[in-house]
């Protein structure tokens, strides 16, 4: 399973691509306004710094104004990836945006009919939103694995991004399951990395190194 960095902080996704780990990167407008910043400058950053695919994401609701809102956007960089919502005008745009070879990424997927319908429209990505579905009592991972056995199945080619993850045990459930991508926030990654008894034995390697490395 392929990570991608779910962050459009252009200094966590620069100090995460230097760990060697991550493919990718998905951003929203939510995140980007956070930052304060120039939407187009933002992405165009992001692709500077990670050599894979980079989602954005349209903000129209009719297809007839994301297609060319998602063709400015492709337009930035090779590897930028139109992030399309999960609605009958999303499906109408991922069609249209597929034959022209722009490729999508559908999001606010909450079961695997939702990922079928993408896939069938042309998507190359769909992200079933794990941690939003636990929210409402359902569970996330199940439509993740769901949605994997459905694609096997049927040899349907569109990659699967677990997204909304919101802790380490989303991550390693996303991969037990199948998923091909988990986009995951920087807090989770470095919560990823760390674990108490490596903590222990570098502090304890270092000790016994003071009491060796003079004679």
């Amino acid at each position: 399973m392929r990570l991608f960095i779910d962050s459009a902080n252009v200094d966590e996704i620069r100090e995460v691509n230097d760990w060697g780990v991550i493919s990718g990167v998905t951003t929203n407008p939510s995140l980007i306004a956070k930052e304060g910043r120039n939407f187009f400058q933002v992405v165009q950053e992001i692709c500077s710094i990670v050599d894979g695919p980079i989602s954005a994401e349209v903000v129209s609701l009719k297809a007839q104004d994301m297609i060319p809102e998602a063709e400015t956007l492709a337009a930035i960089h090779p590897n930028v990836i139109i992030k399309v919502p999960m609605t009958e005008e999303g499906l109408k745009a991922v069609s249209i945006l597929s034959k022209q070879g722009i490729k999508t990424n559908v999001t606010l997927v909450f079961s695997a009919n939702q990922a079928l319908l993408a896939a069938r429209a042309g998507a190359a990505f769909v992200s079933p939103f794990v941690g939003r579905i636990d929210d409402v009592g359902q569970d996330g991972i199940q439509v993740v694995a769901e949605t994997v056995q459905v694609f096997a199945q049927h040899g349907l080619e569109t990659e699967i991004i677990a997204a909304s993850i919101r802790h380490p045990l989303h991550v390693l459930d996303a991969a037990k399951v199948g998923s091909d991508i988990a986009t995951v926030p920087y807090g989770v990654l470095k919560k990823m990395v760390r674990h108490p008894l490596t903590d222990v034995g570098v502090d304890r390697f270092l000790k016994d190194w003071e009491t060796v490395k003079n004679k």
